[in-house]
C-alpha cells in the first residue's frame, strides 16, 4: 500500500511545474481578489463623492433661492411702504381726504355688529371635589393606611 503513495510523491517531485502552477494560480487568485476589493472601494468612494457633490449643489441652490426670496421681500417692502404708496397715488391723481369731502350714508335696516367679548371674567376654579378620591391619595398615604389597617387587624 505504500507503493502507490511513494509513486505519487515521486511523480509529484518529478513534475515541479505543478507546484509552480499552484503558486502562480494562488498569486493570480490573490491579485484578482485584490483587484475586486480595490474596484469595490473605488465604486463606493466615487458614489460617495458624487452624492457629496450633489448635496453641495443642492445647498448652493437653496442658498440662492433664499437670497432671491429675501430680495423679493425687500422689493415688496419698498413698494408697499407708505412713502412709495403715497407717491404712486399722487401720480395717479389721488389726494388726501379732507373732512369736508366725507359723506356718510345711512342704510335703512343695517345693524352695526356688536362686539363679542370672548374673554371670561372669572377663571374656572378647580376644586379637589372634581377629582375622584381614588386619585387624591399618594403612595405614601396608601402605604401608611395599609400599615395602620394591618396593625389594627393584629390587635383585634
Amino acid at each position: 500500500m505504500n507503493i502507490p503513495n511513494v509513486n505519487f510523491i515521486h511523480a509529484y517531485r518529478v513534475a515541479p511545474w505543478r507546484v509552480q502552477r499552484q503558486w502562480i494560480g494562488n498569486a493570480l487568485l490573490f491579485v484578482v481578489v485584490l483587484a475586486m476589493v480595490a474596484g469595490l472601494y473605488l465604486n463606493v468612494t466615487s458614489r460617495t463623492a458624487i452624492a457629496g457633490r450633489e448635496i453641495q449643489d443642492l445647498m448652493n441652490s437653496i442658498a440662492e433661492s433664499q437670497q432671491v426670496s429675501s430680495d423679493l421681500h425687500t422689493q415688496l417692502a419698498l413698494l408697499t411702504s407708505s412713502a412709495s404708496l403715497e407717491f404712486r397715488a399722487s401720480k395717479l391723481g389721488f389726494r388726501p381726504v379732507e373732512a369736508t369731502d366725507l359723506q356718510y350714508l345711512l342704510v335703512p335696516g343695517y345693524v352695526a355688529p356688536t362686539v363679542v367679548d370672548l374673554s371670561s371674567s372669572t377663571a374656572p376654579q378647580l376644586s379637589a371635589l372634581t377629582i375622584p378620591p381614588e386619585y387624591n391619595q399618594s403612595l405614601l398615604d396608601w402605604f401608611d393606611e395599609a400599615i395602620s389597617t394591618s396593625r389594627r387587624a393584629r390587635q383585634q
